[in-house]
């Protein structure tokens, strides 16, 4: 009896220091705004492999294990937004113009996956030809809350209301509030103007500071205390990073995700810089160069 009460005290014991440790593990691991974490985010999805912000581009991107779709953000003449990186869709469509001068239905009848094929020949795939250009109400109703999402409000001084609109989309999604998973939506924009807009109507939404190569150069240290008071991170050219910037950045408490890194040799050399992630076309080929450290 005294042998079974023993051996009873032992094993609840051990289930008590399990419970306590195991929580602690996995919150560090799900904390997708941890300093320790390294993040991969699928630049304008799996681009290097299929069309850019078309579905089979984010599709491919989850199947590789980003840990953020990136969105850039552009607005139609009748107000939708739209996920396009250019002003104009005449890179990454079969049209003409730009996207304030053109209304969504106008849009939605352009091939935006054909030029793909045309401009990357061994990585042509007949499912791309005529891929359409997504709202952003499409691809958050696609991929819901099973996916993080890394959202850019480009050129918003074009396009009055994209802030209010944006919010408006991540609210009917349940992506914005209390019950959203820390981290799960990040905005970043080169416009800090925008980004302190959003912090006045959104002031728990994750943010993240542009800075295009020559701003990254010559980032003085009240610059970055100012980012600080409202962005969790800056989102830098990485040709302009050395050690001594980066850790310049990391010693004011701010994220560093470099863009848009597609080299292994670049990869390597920016995690051992200090950067907590970065933007790259080839998702599959950041993941090899993490798990390989």
């Amino acid at each position: 009896m005294k042998k079974s009460r023993l051996l009873a005290f032992v094993l609840l014991s051990f289930a008590l220091l399990s419970f306590a440790w195991v929580p602690a593990t996995i919150s560090a691991h799900e904390h997708l705004l941890s300093p320790d974490r390294i993040l991969t985010v699928a630049h304008r999805g799996a681009s290097g492999y299929a069309p850019e912000h078309t579905l089979a581009s984010y599709k491919l991107a989850t199947k590789m294990n980003a840990d953020y779709l990136e969105l850039d953000l552009q607005m139609t003449k009748d107000g939708h937004l739209i996920v396009m990186h250019d002003e104009t869709v005449d890179r990454t469509t079969n049209g003409t113009g730009w996207v304030k001068d053109l209304t969504l239905a106008e849009i939605k009848q352009l091939d935006a996956g054909t030029w793909f094929n045309e401009a990357n020949p061994d990585r042509q795939n007949a499912n791309y030809i005529g891929q359409r250009v997504l709202t952003l109400d499409e691809v958050l109703r696609y991929f819901g809350k099973r996916e993080n999402y890394y959202i850019e409000t480009k050129k918003p001084d074009l396009y009055p209301q994209m802030e209010e609109k944006l919010l408006a989309a991540l609210k009917k999604h349940h992506l914005l509030g209390k019950h959203t998973r820390k981290g799960q939506v990040i905005i970043q924009s080169f416009s800090q103007d925008s980004l302190l807009k959003l912090q006045k109507l959104a002031p728990r939404l994750p943010k993240v500071q542009l800075l295009d190569r020559t701003q990254m150069t010559s980032i003085t240290d009240d610059q970055l205390d100012f980012i600080k008071t409202y962005a969790v991170g800056v989102g830098p050219n990485f040709r302009a990073l050395t050690p001594e910037n980066v850790q310049q950045v990391r010693s004011h408490g701010l994220l560093l995700h470099p863009y848009t890194v597609n080299n292994e040799t670049d990869m390597t050399r920016l995690l051992q810089y200090g950067a907590t992630g970065l933007f790259t076309n080839y998702p599959d080929v950041f993941q090899r160069v993490k798990a390989s450290l």
